[in-house]
């Protein structure tokens, strides 16, 4: 445990953003998964509607830190090759 004043804000301050940042982390997850499933289920159609709400929850974890850019890109392109390829 911090001893020093600053650091016990800043221990504050980090397990507030943990939070913030678990759930965008889980947001984003959770909706990767619906598209891969919306896939596999052969509902394509609903799979592209998905995929824009993929797109912005990847986009947003990138933008605060959370994943890095190319993590966000390869994200992006392995999911829209998957998406395109389902018919």
């Amino acid at each position: 445990m911090p001893i020093i004043k600053s650091a016990k804000k800043a221990l504050k301050s980090s397990s507030r953003k943990k939070v913030f940042n678990d759930r965008r982390s889980k947001v984003m997850k959770s909706t990767i998964k619906d598209v891969k499933k919306l896939v596999l289920d052969k509902q394509s159609a609903e799979a592209r509607k998905k995929l824009s709400e993929a797109y912005q929850a990847i986009d947003k974890a990138a933008k605060r830190g959370i994943i890095k850019k190319n993590t966000a890109a390869r994200k992006k392109s392995r999911l829209s090759r998957l998406v395109k390829n389902t018919k």
